[in-house]
């Protein structure tokens, strides 16, 4: 049960309860500072061995990777750039061993108070606190963390509540995982042929990819949107990437038309390199844009130009594929790959777009209980509403 607070004071540009405690971070934890290992990479890796390692520059990477629960939390000290900070969580909550460098700050307290201590500066912004260090890089010092100013609430309470959101997100990403790998080994079945869908039996046609597709031209349609290849979208107008995106400087009349249902040869070789387009629209001469020359259902090709089957195979007619090489139509021609009937294609579609809408559910859930989460710690971590 929550309640509205009345009775206020001015925490910083905020309102917290009246009968909230305040102190000083330093007084209210302790910083252990000289647990943190050397930063000479040299060192580090000696000392790694089987624990995990974090870095402040690295934190984000490992936010998503161990649960949020334990008795330990991180506060970095040196940051990329400065809207990281602002963009990503400051702190980390670990449990067990760890190793940390010397650019972050081990933080203890009692267990209930140092879980309330992540939820809290996970969204306090500490900007204020932050000393700039050359262009772009910010650091928090022992100093400026040991005075920052914390309320001490009900710790308990409020980190119960709060944790039981991280659960739940913990649990719905495991979900996810366990989903998307089933994904991939339908793919490896279903794409081979390994495993047949009941009412389908026969050996499979394997026809050069030329076979199937072509390559096909259109210029002189410079009033069209320009798209851009994507690993999880497939071809999608530049207006909806997210982010600073780059413009042609001169004009797109020699640029190529793409319809919807075309696959689009893009540079992303590393992945397989064939992107599906729900969108009309324009792409660089660079690119090659195909056509099924026979009745084909596009989402099975769609799915397996993104298997492991079809990048092995492109692997052999493409010597020393990376990241931005492009391929050859003549390289993709040669390339076989299965061809079963329109009915079998359709049949195998189907049961991977299920899989897909299964794991594209999850991730909605996922980013509700986020939210969720967000909003219960902005109004229960200041005191805005209390538990009861």
């Amino acid at each position: 049960m929550m309640a509205e607070t009345k009775n206020t004071k001015a925490f910083y540009n905020t309102e917290i309860p009246g009968d909230w405690e305040v102190k000083p971070v330093g007084e209210a934890f302790k910083i252990c500072n000289n647990l943190r290992l050397p930063i000479i990479e040299e060192q580090r890796a000696k000392m790694r061995g089987r624990y995990p390692y974090y870095g402040s520059t690295k934190i984000q990477d490992y936010i998503d990777e161990y649960r949020i629960e334990g008795k330990y939390a991180l506060i970095g000290e040196d940051g990329d750039h400065f809207l990281k900070w602002k963009e990503l969580p400051m702190t980390l909550l670990v449990e067990g061993k760890f190793n940390v460098n010397n650019h972050a700050h081990i933080v203890l307290g009692e267990d209930n108070l140092t879980e309330w201590f992540f939820y809290f500066f996970n969204q306090r912004e500490l900007t204020p606190h932050l000393t700039r260090q050359g262009a772009g890089r910010y650091k928090l010092t022992k100093d400026a963390l040991s005075k920052i100013l914390c309320p001490l609430p009900e710790q308990k309470s409020i980190a119960r509540v709060l944790s039981t959101w991280d659960v739940a997100i913990h649990k719905t990403k495991q979900l996810i995982a366990q989903k998307e790998f089933r994904k991939k080994w339908l793919m490896q079945q279903l794409l081979t042929g390994k495993m047949r869908l009941k009412g389908f039996g026969g050996e499979w046609k394997k026809l050069s990819a030329g076979e199937i597709f072509k390559s096909i031209t259109k210029k002189g349609f410079a009033d069209e949107e320009l798209l851009s290849a994507t690993q999880d979208r497939g071809m999608i107008p530049r207006t909806m990437l997210e982010g600073r995106v780059t413009m042609p400087t001169t004009g797109t009349e020699g640029f190529k038309l793409v319809e919807i249902g075309d696959f689009v040869i893009s540079l992303r070789s590393f992945q397989g390199g064939l992107e599906y387009s729900h969108y009309r629209g324009l792409v660089s001469p660079a690119y090659t844009v195909l056509k099924p020359k026979k009745p084909i259902n596009e989402e099975f090709y769609k799915q397996y130009f993104n298997s492991c089957e079809f990048i092995g195979r492109l692997a052999t007619a493409v010597i020393g594929i990376r990241d931005g090489k492009q391929i050859s139509y003549d390289d993709f021609c040669v390339v076989k790959i299965p061809c079963p009937s329109i009915e079998e294609q359709t049949a195998i579609a189907q049961v991977l777009q299920a899989a897909d809408k299964e794991i594209i559910l999850l991730k909605v859930k996922a980013e509700k209980l986020r939210e969720q989460k967000k909003g219960l710690m902005q109004v229960l971590l200041t005191g805005k509403k209390r538990l009861f």
